[in-house]
C-alpha cells in the first residue's frame, strides 16, 4: 500500500515540472508547419490517367466521390484494324464536407491517378463548396510531394513528366489561339484603314490621271485643234 497522497504529490510534481519549461508555441499563419510527405490533407487528381473504372467512387464508404462521363469512338491505330471505344472523363468532384480521410480511393485506384497532398488551407464559408470538381483536383496534383528517388540519378516521375507535357500543350495551345486571334485583329484594322482601293482612293472610279484637261489634247485651251 502506497503512501496516502502520493499519487497527489507525483501529479504537482508534473505540473511544476511542465510550468518551469519554455513553451513552443507555432505562430500559425505566419509561420507554416512542416508536414510530413504522408500528411493526408487532400486529395489530388491525375486526370491524364483516370480511364473512369469507378472503383474509387464504388469502394468509398462516404459516397463522397462523383463521377459523368461519356464514350467515345477511337479510330483505328493500324490500317484495317478495328475501331475501339474508351471512357472520356466529364465529371471528377469529391466532397470533402463527406470526406473522413480514409484513403481508400487512393488505394483502391489501379491507375494511379489519385494521391494525398499535405495542402489542407482550402476552407469555405459555405459547405456547398467543398464540393471540388477537377479543376481544383487537378491544382492539388501539383502540390503533391515527388516520390523519393531510389537513386541520386534516377528518372524523373513519369507521372510528373506527363502533367507537365500536358499543362505544355495547353499553353501551347491558348498560346497559338491567342496569336491567331490578334493576327485576324491587325487585319481588319489593315483593311479598316487602307483607302487605296476605295471608291475614292487612286485606283478608284473616281481617279483622274489629266490626260484629258493636262495635255490640253481634247480641251479648248490645248495644242490640239478644237471641232
Amino acid at each position: 500500500m502506497g503512501i496516502p497522497g502520493s499519487g497527489l504529490a507525483k501529479g504537482l510534481a508534473v505540473t511544476l515540472r511542465t510550468m518551469t519549461r519554455k513553451s513552443h508555441t507555432a505562430q500559425y499563419p505566419d509561420a507554416q508547419p512542416e508536414l510530413p510527405p504522408r500528411t493526408r490533407g487532400v486529395i489530388g487528381l491525375f486526370e491524364e490517367n483516370c480511364t473512369v473504372c469507378m472503383l474509387c467512387a464504388r469502394e468509398c464508404p462516404d459516397w463522397c466521390i462523383y463521377i459523368d462521363s461519356h464514350k467515345e469512338t477511337v479510330p483505328p491505330a493500324a490500317p484495317g484494324g478495328r475501331e475501339r471505344s474508351r471512357n472520356v472523363l466529364d465529371r471528377f468532384a469529391i466532397d470533402f464536407a463527406l470526406c473522413m480521410y480514409c484513403g481508400i480511393c487512393i488505394e483502391v485506384c489501379p491507375f494511379d491517378a489519385l494521391f494525398w497532398s499535405p495542402e489542407f488551407e482550402y476552407a469555405e464559408e459555405d459547405i456547398r463548396d467543398l464540393t471540388h470538381e477537377r479543376d481544383k483536383l487537378r491544382e492539388w496534383m501539383w502540390t503533391v510531394p515527388a516520390p523519393p528517388a531510389l537513386d541520386p540519378r534516377a528518372e524523373e516521375p513519369k507521372e510528373i513528366g506527363a502533367a507537365r507535357k500536358a499543362a505544355d500543350k495547353l499553353a501551347a495551345a491558348e498560346a497559338a489561339a491567342a496569336a491567331e486571334a490578334a493576327q485576324a485583329e491587325a487585319e481588319r484594322a489593315s483593311d479598316a484603314g487602307d483607302g487605296t482601293n476605295g471608291p475614292n482612293g487612286t485606283n478608284g472610279p473616281n481617279a483622274s490621271d489629266g490626260t484629258d484637261a493636262s495635255d490640253g489634247t481634247d480641251g479648248s485651251d490645248g495644242n490640239g485643234a478644237a471641232t
